[in-house]
């Protein structure tokens, strides 16, 4: 059963009404760049790691809202495949902390109904990381609430790449067991994509001020909305949530048309 706004949004900021909010209008999918994390340290003499580790509660309040809210999908950018360039004791230390989020938060996450699902190269991340994703999946497959799906190791042009190669393998299967390929159409290619399943982003979000789509869901992103906030990620909660939301909802979406 859905919250009361009044319960989601407990204690808004001045000026920030959540009874602006339209829940017949929440995005079916929203899909966050979450970026900012270091900047955030810096400015509090910490390390980069500690500004990660800081984010991990924007990712708690982010699913929690999300969930509350309706929203059927959640994609995060949680690593990228380019990410592998930063210095070796922070990448190490991001994979232990993937590995100890997951497995710290799996059971709230299962008993609230959310799926955990994945997209990118799990393999090349170490044993613990991938055994963590692996088990949040296995808990949660049959869950019928929000799917959370964290983009880890993922890159947006090696997805359109494994799509084509896909759709390829299946083409060449086909015209060895005598059938007609399946024609090349968008639907027919995007099931071939890792994200096989989900519905485009309706909603990007990007934190920091940041300008960029950083080689995420580059395929799926044709006619997502974007929202960028100068909020670093540590400091987003629900009420930045909502105020991207509100952003949303002030547009009107034509895909291509004239309004």
């Amino acid at each position: 059963m859905r919250k009361a706004l009044n319960d989601i949004f407990p204690q808004p900021p001045a000026g920030l009404d959540p009874a602006e909010l339209d829940m017949a209008r929440i995005p079916t999918h929203v899909a966050i760049i979450m970026d900012g994390n270091g900047r955030w340290a810096k400015l509090r003499g910490g390390s980069r790691l500690a500004g990660h580790q800081a984010g991990i509660e924007a990712v708690r309040e982010s699913i929690r809202c999300a969930s509350d809210l309706g929203v059927r999908y959640l994609t995060i950018y949680s690593f990228s495949s380019e990410n592998w360039k930063r210095p070796e004791d922070e990448v190490r230390g991001l994979m232990d902390l993937f590995a100890r989020t997951m497995l710290a938060e799996v059971d709230a996450l299962h008993e609230e109904g959310v799926r955990v699902a994945t997209i990118g190269s799990l393999a090349a991340l170490p044993q613990e990381t991938r055994g963590a994703f692996k088990a949040a999946w296995d808990m949660t497959k049959d869950n019928t609430g929000m799917t959370l799906v964290v983009a880890i190791n993922y890159g947006g042009r090696a997805d359109i790449i494994d799509a084509v190669g896909s759709y390829m393998d299946a083409a060449h299967e086909a015209a060895r067991a005598g059938r007609t390929p399946e024609a090349l159409t968008e639907e027919a290619f995007s099931r071939h994509f890792s994200t096989a399943g989900i519905p485009d982003p309706d909603l990007l979000v990007r934190t920091s001020g940041e300008m960029r789509v950083s080689n995420f869901l580059l395929w799926q992103i044709a006619y997502t909305e974007f929202v960028c906030t100068e909020v670093l990620w540590p400091d987003f909660d629900r009420y930045e949530l909502l105020r991207t939301l509100l952003d949303f909802q002030g547009r009107e979406r034509r895909f291509g048309a004239v309004g």
